[in-house]
């Protein structure tokens, strides 16, 4: 049995996995700004599954960041209060045994090039459009990770081909401004909509205000998906992927896959473009199936 574990910014969801068979899942918020609570969450988690099913299980665990190969402490975390902490030497020790951790959009690449959207494709960029705007390179079935942990962090580069009014672009978590995640992020879509109405609304509802005709909202999402492909056109120019995947909230709004590749073939570096934008097969779930498969 393996146990599959998606620590998001908002939600940590657990699996237990038969195979490809799934026996048992569950879901909590997370709690967020508490390190120990963090810990204390994933390590119950673990146990209730355990318990549950009567056996113990290989972990495998998705974080929004990566482990630094130097220190083996967590970084690039838009989960900002995991960064500088030893996350897998705490719950290795928690859990008394050794677990595997990767880059939650790795997590959620690998699964969707195995048996998912991008299922037999050779080289598959996966993006989570949420809380954050993470990135994976799976190629020939295997995560590229890099030597420095942070391959397909195409979040924080800086917005490519950017208009006047998109200079310096919004602050970053990060320290710098302009990141494409500021923009691309579900909460940069929610601060792009309301520096220009002046009004306060989701991701989604925002969506929903654009497909019934909304003027401020359609404008929001078009600006969206202008940035998204230009964003997605500057990744076709290094890495030239077979397949691109969306997940997170955002990638439920339908019109991107075919806004997008409409709009980003200016921007890339052919006289055509091959690559396929598609949406996870397996939604919600790919983050921590990928988790679970880290034991593969």
């Amino acid at each position: 049995m393996r146990i599959g574990i998606d620590l998001g910014g908002t939600k940590i969801e657990a699996v237990a996995l038969d195979g490809s068979r799934e026996l048992a899942r569950r879901r909590l918020d997370t709690p967020r700004g508490d390190h120990a609570a963090t810990i204390d969450a994933v390590v119950g988690l673990v146990r209730h599954l355990e318990a549950e099913l009567g056996q113990s299980a290989s972990v495998g665990i998705g974080i929004p960041g990566t482990m630094s190969p130097a220190t083996g402490l967590v970084k690039n975390a838009n989960s900002v209060w995991l960064i500088g902490r030893p996350l897998q030497t705490d719950l290795e020790r928690r859990l008394d045994r050794p677990i595997r951790m990767a880059n939650d959009a790795n997590c959620f690449a690998v699964s969707e090039a195995a048996d998912g959207a991008a299922a037999g494709a050779e080289v598959v960029f996966g993006v989570i459009l949420g809380t954050g705007t993470g990135g994976g390179i799976v190629v020939r079935g295997q995560i590229v990770v890099g030597v420095n942990a942070v391959a397909g962090e195409w979040g924080h580069n800086p917005l490519p081909w950017p208009a006047d009014d998109e200079r310096p672009g919004p602050a970053c978590y990060c320290g710098r401004r302009g990141c494409i995640e500021t923009f691309l992020s579900g909460p940069g879509l929610q601060a792009d909509y309301a520096r220009s109405t002046g009004e306060t609304r989701t991701a989604a509802e925002i969506a929903e205000q654009a497909a019934a005709g909304d003027r401020g909202a359609s404008a929001a999402l078009e600006r969206y998906e202008g940035r998204l492909a230009r964003g997605l056109a500057s990744i076709i120019n290094v890495l030239d992927p077979d397949v691109i995947v969306l997940g997170g909230g955002l990638s439920n709004i339908d019109r991107l896959y075919t806004s997008v590749p409409r709009l980003w073939s200016p921007y890339v570096f052919s006289d055509t473009v091959a690559t396929r934008l598609v949406k996870a097969r397996h939604g919600d779930s790919s983050g921590v199936r990928g988790a679970a498969w880290l034991w593969e």
